[in-house]
């Protein structure tokens, strides 16, 4: 059996060397110079492989349609990935939060184990390629995949896998090719917007301040007036526009669902409330303040916080408390301590917007679920032709999910 895969992430790199077990020729059709580019700055160049939680879990965290992944996630877990990247040579280590990284800490290793084994299972890669168009035959009124056209030639095929990716870092070579590809065989694309996607703030000087402090330990809210719409514990980082970090990225999947939500943006109504010491109720942090108070009671309020807080964050709460930096610590009054005290536990700020979809570590949307079979991964509308990756209408939090997607329904996709 002939087969192409189109699209050299992830996904379509699992697909190939899933479909070429069975002594299958298998072209994979890559549109940039190499494979994996996507793949190379996952994790920060680290690559978040997958979850060590178990693959109910892994439904959960995929707000994007979860269920689908269903029949996918028991056909290629986890440890089947992890499995995979032994089997060639890498171990791997867990980190906080189950996240699963290469022992090496180097995403190009992991690269390497899938371009070694696309190498032993002589699949025949095409790169600067680009599929124009998807060939098929109809028969008794139903569509068959017959084959592609691409910018250098035709290629006929028993069956095609499309992993083209979806429209986030375009760099990479995901810049939504796939989606018109399908359109044009009666594919229905459920509207594409950025996901894992930092914020921007209207606040914007103030961020720009603690431009690059990357905190580890906080706790956030995102609320519509009084309402919570989701909340987190863990790492963010303040930008030049907002913020980001793995707990802004996975708030953010949150409220691309919200309803009305750029509306709310304009309004100013979607409040960022950031804890920045919320292992410390409020009595425990204000009998911390008060001793460090009495210890540096003759000091400047200016020269008191080193010990509670990070030097980039000191000049901005200093700046919010109203406090003159210049009065003595023991002169500040109960009230200007409760002042800074709810700043320290409440730190708000207003939701402006996302940052645009190039930015975006993955794309919400894409091709229905509807339209595909999730136990094969083939369409419904084109017979032969099957999905893998992102270009399907699926997404999850940050924490290795997505990777976890592209493996099992590329291997599903490959597999059929």
């Amino acid at each position: 059996m002939k087969v192409v895969v189109i699209g050299g992430g992830p996904a379509g790199m699992m697909a190939a060397i899933t479909a070429s077990r069975e002594d299958n020729k298998v072209i994979l059709i890559e549109k940039m110079q190499s494979l994996g580019r996507k793949l190379l700055i996952t994790g920060k160049g680290r690559c978040n492989i997958t979850s060590s939680l178990p693959m109910e879990d892994f439904i959960k965290n995929t707000p994007g349609n979860g269920k689908f992944l269903y029949s996918c996630y028991q056909k290629f877990t986890n440890k089947d990935i992890i499995r995979f990247l032994k089997e060639e040579g890498l171990d791997v280590k867990e980190e906080r939060g189950n996240r699963i990284f290469p022992v090496t800490d180097h995403s190009q290793d992991v690269l390497k184990c899938f371009t070694k084994k696309l190498k032993e299972n002589k699949v025949e890669i095409h790169y600067n390629e680009s599929v124009k168009e998807i060939l098929y035959d109809e028969k008794d009124g139903e569509k068959i995949a017959i084959g592609v056209i691409t910018n250098h030639g035709r290629f006929l095929a028993d069956k095609i896998i499309l992993a083209t990716g979806g429209k986030s870092y375009p760099l990479t070579g995901s810049t939504g090719d796939g989606y018109e590809l399908v359109k044009k065989l009666g594919h229905t694309i459920v509207d594409t917007k950025p996901s894992l996607v930092p914020l921007e703030i209207y606040e914007k000087e103030l961020c720009r301040k603690m431009q690059g402090l990357s905190l580890k330990n906080v706790s956030i809210k995102i609320k519509d007036e009084s309402k919570v719409i989701y909340e987190d514990f863990g790492e963010m980082l303040f930008t030049h526009f907002g913020v980001s970090g793995p707990i802004i990225l996975s708030g953010s999947s949150i409220i691309t669902r919200y309803k009305n939500i750029e509306e709310k943006f304009k309004n100013k109504k979607i409040k960022l409330i950031i804890d920045f010491k919320p292992a410390l109720s409020e009595q425990k942090l204000e009998a911390r303040i008060l001793r460090d108070f009495e210890e540096l009671k003759n000091k400047q309020f200016k020269n008191s916080l080193d010990k509670l807080l990070p030097q980039k964050l000191i000049p901005v709460v200093i700046n919010l408390s109203g406090i003159v930096e210049s009065k003595k610590v023991n002169e500040i009054t109960k009230e200007e301590r409760k002042k800074l005290l709810h700043i320290l536990k409440e730190f708000t700020l207003d939701i402006k917007g996302f940052r645009p979809i190039e930015e975006a570590i993955i794309t919400r949307g894409g091709i229905s679920t509807k339209e595909i079979d999730p136990k094969t991964m083939e369409s419904k509308i084109v017979k032969n032709l099957y999905f893998a990756g992102e270009i399907i209408d699926v997404d999850s939090y940050t924490g290795g999910f997505n990777l976890q997607i592209a493996y099992s329904t590329g291997y599903v996709a490959g597999l059929s």
